[in-house]
């Protein structure tokens, strides 16, 4: 936090690529910008990019503009270039000096391949899609595996395709935005559509 405003100081940065998964962050992204955090996106260059779902994307900064000691946190989606190429091992590269700065790193979808490729998940907790599907890369972290919607292990968040509340709930907890009943409320309004949460999010002005 800013000690001065009050608010959150660094930003959190966006990985953003050609073939990005739309529907993974933007939970994540959408409360953490209500929430005073700045989101920058960060491309391999500054050159548009566009989503699977075709939407285009100018980024702010190139990749090797970022640095850890810059960053409150790095998310990185699921692409399907994480598996048909090697166009986004850089930004795994990236994920490592960030965890080595002890700087938060998010990884959805095939992002916890790319991590697994670079060697970031042989001794941390981790998820992802299906087990079998971080085993094709003959990664060494088999044993750490987690069946589970999203898990935290110290500064790394991973989380499978199909989860990305799950994702933005881990998200939101490391970074301190809501915690213990508030945080328990806001993942089951997003996922459950349970209405009753709502009035706690109310109560505690989260919404």
């Amino acid at each position: 936090m800013n000690a001065t405003t009050g608010r959150p100081g660094k930003p959190v940065h966006l990985a953003v690529y050609d073939t990005l998964a739309d529907w993974e962050t933007g939970h994540a992204t959408a409360h953490l910008a209500r929430a005073g955090h700045e989101i920058r996106t960060v491309g391999p260059a500054t050159a548009p990019v566009r989503s699977i779902g075709g939407l285009r994307i100018q980024p702010d900064l190139a990749l090797d503009e970022l640095r850890p000691e810059d960053s409150a946190l790095l998310i990185l989606p699921g692409a399907d270039l994480w598996d048909t190429s090697g166009d986004l091992a850089p930004f795994a590269r990236t994920a490592r000096a960030f965890l080595d700065a002890g700087v938060p790193v998010a990884a959805i979808c095939g992002a916890t391949a790319g991590l697994a490729r670079e060697g970031l998940l042989d001794d941390r907790d981790h998820t992802s899609a299906v087990s079998f599907y971080l085993a094709a890369t003959g990664y060494a972290g088999g044993g750490r595996y987690v069946e589970a919607d999203a898990v935290t292990d110290g500064a790394l968040v991973t989380a499978g395709p199909t989860e990305p509340v799950a994702f933005a709930r881990e998200i939101l907890r490391l970074l301190g935005v809501y915690e213990g009943e508030v945080l328990d409320a806001w993942y089951r309004l997003f996922h459950d559509s349970d209405a009753a949460a709502y009035a706690v999010l109310e109560k505690a002005g989260a919404l």
